[in-house]
């Protein structure tokens, strides 16, 4: 059966889906999830690499993720991302976690293999790809980083791991920080205000937004962007968002004449390492990438 599926918004995009009852089923699931680009890069990646698998968008409330495990047993399905608010539900679900999930206590990818359920995080792998494409190195490197919610906690956990010297989290709620503080003794947490800022940042090499400030149809962005004053000329601002693509954060830093690097990156790579997960099959990411760019022409400003 040939399934259209015709893309709303500017792009005016037509995705045909050649899709058989032998076809894997993978999806992502959470709540709100109509605005995820996830089935946008996955078909087109599967498309591209010729792979037999459908990729769908489900709205699962966050009552119902018990029962969703379930039903994605029953239906047989290869796998599925996870977004808001699953992440951390789905952890006590999983018969097996990877290292990176379980270091930072949040799923974003599951996989299903003869019924048992393996749990994924490839949010930080995802971030430092991204990096690596920008030609920023962390290792030995002082961060800092903007917020402790998940996509956060991933980050800095990962960025830890891989050998950067200090990550100094600063976040409106201690609690959050301190968590991440008693998981890796490289991170530091510090509260969010004016000075803590400016101190953090006088030494700092990579400044991270994990933040939704600024993100489109948020409402709510920074009050104050001066703190930007006081990192070094060679320091590099990234944000993980990447709606819009170039954030309030990001025009001052680029004013400012630091390296600018938003989140489409990230959303890219996370999702390619997902899809290697999903169907055990190596992706050339350098290839691959650039799929997935095309496939959201349009639709990201």
């Amino acid at each position: 059966m040939n399934a259209e599926l015709a893309e709303s918004g500017t792009a005016k995009r037509v995705l045909r889906l050649a899709y058989t009852n032998g076809s894997g089923k993978l999806a992502v699931i959470g709540d709100p999830v109509a605005h995820s680009l996830s089935p946008r890069i996955q078909n087109a990646l599967l498309e591209h690499l010729g792979l037999d698998y459908i990729y769908l968008a489900l709205k699962i409330p966050p009552s119902a993720t018990r029962e969703w495990v379930k039903a994605a047993r029953l239906l047989d399905f290869a796998g599925f991302n996870a977004t808001m608010p699953h992440k951390t539900a789905l952890v006590p679900l999983m018969d097996t976690l990877s290292g990176d999930a379980a270091r930072c206590r949040a799923v974003n990818t599951v996989v299903l293999r003869k019924g048992r359920l393996e749990g994924h995080n490839t949010d930080g792998e995802g971030f430092l790809r991204a990096l690596g494409d920008a030609g920023v190195e962390v290792r030995g490197r002082n961060a800092v980083l903007l917020g402790a919610g998940g996509g956060a906690r991933a980050v800095a956990l990962k960025l830890a791991a891989c050998g950067a010297r200090r990550i100094a989290v600063c976040c409106r709620t201690p609690r959050q920080g301190e968590l991440l503080r008693e998981l890796d003794s490289r991170i530091e947490a510090h509260a969010w205000t004016p000075a803590s800022l400016r101190e953090n940042l006088r030494h700092c090499d990579v400044l991270i937004n994990g933040t939704p400030l600024g993100m489109r149809g948020v409402g709510e962005t920074f009050a104050d962007l001066d703190f930007l004053d006081a990192l070094p000329a060679s320091s590099v601002v990234c944000d993980l968002i990447y709606s819009p693509l170039r954030t309030e954060l990001l025009r001052a830093a680029a004013q400012r004449g630091h390296t600018a690097i938003n989140g489409l990156g990230m959303l890219i790579h996370q999702a390619i390492l997902a899809l290697e997960l999903f169907t055990a099959t190596p992706i050339d990411a350098e290839r691959a990438a650039p799929v997935a760019e095309r496939a959201l022409a349009g639709v990201l400003e």
